[in-house]
């Protein structure tokens, strides 16, 4: 017991640390990028993206999850993994080659399209080889090396991507930053894993996958459609520009909303997948973890949301104002997006990935009811808010969240044995807390005239309130935190 603690401790640590690191070198790259290119540079790579982000989900097939379950895979399970991974993205890759006028005739006939969605798409093959790398390295609970090579490759592909920005190749510089990002990632991953694969591949082995694997890869093709369903409609009704501001505010929203959801991911499925057979011991440590996610998540996407207005324009100017409003509605869609998930999470770790891709099917249904209401009125626009629709469309997305966590809710209670009672109770005390300090935040920054001190001021007032409360009601949380970013406290 007291190991697994100790090692839940480590990869909880590096796992954050990691997203820390990434988080900094994509603010650091996306700053320069967004001051460098125009609206349309990123509405054509987010074009490009609906359609990666699909391939990409058909090339791993759910098996990453079914082997990170599995409690013991063999190295014919790794292996045989790993070469259809391959062999998926390269079939991905020659049929998206071949598509790409078909694509570009999907977003206005904009050819630009053509050859930037070849060339981005190779990052497909380039992932995949990583994909069982980082599996072996996360299911050991080992996320050091996974910290270090996420890094360099940021690294290396925003010295890419600057390069070519500050040289004038417009969205060419995206698409070559995502590519150096995706080699140098995927090569220090297999020096650091000391794994080879042998020369074989079982079909009863891949049979095996299906049961998790195969409804986990409908579960995630569901939730990929749900999130890339918006930049389609928007890029294809509304007009590239448009879909720049949408794909500018959902990419600074995902720094957060991402790193959170996938740190629990990482983090916790190992743990709670050793502990499935106890089922006391695994209602102790979802309560744990549900306040531990609330502690962090409720502060963080406030936060950021009472921030926003003096951190773009301290970051961009004036030039992504439009974006401001429909980053705030991404982050109060993505705190019920992290609680989902981390439900997801306790599913799975208990089997019960047949629950998760139902849920996912209702989540998508319910959105898809949304978007039609609001579609009629998506293209809105006025000469002060050149996204009025964008903003209705977002709104009935909230809505559908908010419908689908309270469903998730009652589905993980029934399977985990818990009073839905105790999971809001767990939520709650955080919740309350952040909501009373906001306003606080808002006031201060409304005194002041200087981005950069509204920033400032706000965020010292709200960390320093949030964490000074906490100590002052003995938080216990919030002591294990600091424990565990000092490494001195076990999970």
């Amino acid at each position: 017991m007291d190991n697994l603690k100790t090692r839940t401790a480590r990869t909880l640590k590096w796992t954050l640390i990691d997203r820390v690191l990434q988080q900094a070198l994509y603010a650091v790259t996306g700053i320069v990028l967004a001051r460098m290119l125009s609206q349309t540079d990123f509405g054509l790579v987010g074009a490009v993206l609906v359609f990666q982000a699909f391939a990409s989900l058909l090339v791993d097939s759910g098996f990453s999850y079914a082997l990170i379950q599995r409690k013991e895979p063999t190295q014919t399970d790794y292996s045989t993994v790993l070469w259809f991974n391959l062999a998926v993205a390269s079939a991905s890759y020659i049929i998206l080659w071949l598509a790409a006028p078909l694509i570009a005739r999907c977003f206005q006939n904009d050819l630009r399209l053509i050859p930037l969605s070849r060339v981005m798409f190779i990052s497909i093959i380039i992932n995949a080889s990583a994909i069982v790398q980082t599996n072996r390295l996360m299911k050991r609970m080992d996320a050091r090396p996974v910290a270090l090579s996420n890094a360099a490759g940021l690294a290396a592909g925003a010295v890419a991507g600057i390069s070519l920005a500050v040289s004038g190749f417009g969205a060419w510089a995206i698409v070559w930053q995502t590519l150096v990002a995706a080699g140098v990632k995927s090569g220090i991953l297999w020096i650091c894993c000391n794994w080879r694969p042998s020369a074989e591949f079982s079909w009863s082995a891949l049979r095996s996958f299906f049961g998790i694997g195969g409804r986990m890869m409908f579960t995630s093709f569901l939730n990929t459609l749900f999130l890339n369903l918006y930049s389609f409609f928007i890029g294809a009704f509304v007009g590239l520009r448009s879909l720049g501001f949408y794909t500018q505010s959902d990419k600074w929203s995902k720094m957060g909303i991402m790193s959170l959801s996938q740190t629990l991911t990482s983090s916790f499925l190992p743990p709670l997948s050793s502990v499935q057979d106890d089922p006391e011991r695994f209602r102790r440590m979802t309560s744990k973890m549900n306040r531990f996610t609330a502690y962090i998540l409720f502060p963080a996407m406030a936060g950021l949301m009472a921030t926003a207005t003096p951190l773009f324009h301290l970051l961009f100017g004036t030039k992504w104002d439009p974006s401001i409003l429909l980053f705030q509605q991404l982050l109060f869609r993505g705190i019920f997006t992290v609680l989902i998930a981390l439900y997801n999470n306790y599913l799975l770790a208990l089997g019960h990935a047949r629950d998760i891709m139902w849920l996912e099917v209702l989540r998508d249904t319910v959105a898809v009811v949304a978007l039609a209401v609001t579609f009629p009125y998506m293209a809105l626009s006025t000469d002060s808010d050149p996204v009025y629709g964008l903003s209705i469309l977002l709104w009935g997305q909230v809505i559908s969240s908010v419908l689908t966590f309270a469903v998730t809710l009652a589905v993980v209670c029934r399977r985990t044995g818990c009073r839905w009672t105790g999971y809001i109770l767990d939520l709650a005390p955080y919740a309350a807390l952040t909501m009373a300090i906001v306003p606080l935040m808002l006031w201060l920054g409304s005194c002041l005239s200087s981005p950069l001190w509204q920033l400032v001021a706000e965020a010292l007032c709200g960390l320093g309130l949030y964490t000074g409360i906490n100590r002052l009601l003995g938080s216990k949380i919030q002591s294990d935190v600091i424990g565990f970013a000092r490494g001195r406290r076990e999970f």
